[in-house]
């Protein structure tokens, strides 16, 4: 069984991006500007899809403090990510199995101890991290959402980076923050992005680019500096997400031919290329 020894402090940068290079799985941290736009709905759904098409997916719940995954997914788990810091339980025995066919790491909720990024959070976090890619094919990142020093970190553990917002405008107008901030501190010159909720077909097309464009003058200005937002996925606004939501169902699951469901699926067909 797998256990989490004293790590050696990582680098002072706040950037400790691993490398899909080094072997195992692909990282990618699900992140968006604000809290309410989906984010850990299209995390969930997403790992089912994957776990579909073949895909060994772990969602690690990186959302120190307020996390929510074990409520979407109705799970109640007993062993949590702080039982593994604090040494109560090994990690083997906090992977789970969640409905969809996918594995979970959660976080405990409630725990301002993980509000603040200490070196013994970032040293442990990254040490799971890198414990878990040899095992699965897929491992996404359910982060916070903002810009706060522990999202930052846990974004800067992915080797890819997806970015979910609305088509509301404070949700737009913190999703570009979000990235600006992602293409200028961790210097990513691509980024992609989920519209969730999306009202009209075309309408993610037509977001993406125009943050693209504000985006460029600020983050591409440099030669060589050429910055991508690439649109990934559009998930339509969908009645059957609200039901499954209620009933703590995955969407995929339940309602697979809802136009919800078949957003999730196209992202899936996408990341896998």
């Amino acid at each position: 069984m797998s256990t989490i020894a004293a790590a050696p402090h990582a680098a002072a940068s706040p950037t400790v991006r691993t490398s899909a290079a080094r072997g195992g799985a692909r990282t990618l941290a699900i992140t968006s500007g604000k809290g309410g736009v989906g984010k850990t709905f299209v995390s969930a759904n997403l790992a089912a899809a994957l776990a579909a098409r073949g895909q060994r997916v772990l969602v690690l719940d990186a959302d120190l403090g307020l996390a929510n995954l074990d409520v979407v997914l109705n799970l109640h788990p007993k062993l949590t990510l702080h039982d593994v810091f604090t040494g109560k339980a090994t990690l083997d025995q906090a992977i789970l199995p969640a409905p969809g066919g996918f594995s979970v790491l959660l976080a405990g909720s409630g725990m301002v101890e993980y509000s603040r990024l200490t070196p013994e959070i970032r040293d442990k976090l990254l040490q799971i991290v890198e414990l878990v890619r040899p095992r699965f094919d897929w491992v996404l990142l359910d982060t916070g959402a903002g810009i706060s020093d522990v999202v930052l970190f846990s974004i800067s553990m992915a080797s890819d980076v997806l970015v979910v917002a609305t088509p509301e405008p404070t949700s737009l107008t913190d999703a570009y923050a979000t990235i600006k901030v992602l293409a200028t501190q961790q210097e990513r010159r691509r980024i992609g992005l989920v519209l969730n909720q999306a009202n009209r077909p075309g309408e993610g097309k037509l977001i993406c680019g125009q943050l693209q464009q504000v985006l460029q003058r600020f983050v591409g200005a440099a030669p060589g500096q050429a910055f991508k937002l690439e649109l990934l996925g559009e998930v339509k606004v969908d009645a059957l997400v609200r039901q499954a939501v209620l009933k703590r169902q995955l969407v995929l699951e339940h309602f697979p031919g809802s136009e919800a469901a078949q957003g999730v699926k196209a992202l899936a067909h996408k990341l896998l290329g």
